[in-house]
């Protein structure tokens, strides 16, 4: 299940329990229309709650982040895993975008919001 949330200059996402291929269509459908716009915009991915994702969510990561590689300012991305983090630091490398891994919401929203204060 997917929660999205909209504010001006930033797009935040909750995943709880798995991420399913109709859960990454809906992001992608989101972060399009505010794409056409607005422009790009920071990303919030709280993916604390995640138990699971299908494989077919983990291509079609591949190929929007391969497409959208210059439309995010920056990227936070919350997660306790290990594996996660690990394929968040994977992902950087078709993402122009800074992109950091937390484990505290605080910490990543102060780093969000700092990048607003400098732009």
């Amino acid at each position: 299940m997917i929660v999205i949330q909209q504010q001006p200059t930033r797009v935040e996402v909750n995943v709880y329990a798995e991420f399913t291929l109709a859960d990454y269509k809906e992001f992608e459908d989101t972060v399009n229309y505010k794409l056409k716009f607005e422009g790009p915009f920071d990303l919030l991915f709280d993916l604390r709650e995640m138990a699971d994702f299908t494989l077919d969510v983990a291509w079609e990561d591949i190929v929007f982040t391969r497409a959208h590689a210059n439309d995010f300012k920056r990227i936070a991305v919350l997660t306790q895993s290990q594996w996660v983090a690990w394929s968040a630091w994977l992902s950087q490398i078709f993402v122009r975008a800074e992109m950091q891994v937390f484990d505290d919401e605080a910490e990543a929203r102060s780093w969000l919001d700092s990048g607003e204060a400098s732009a």
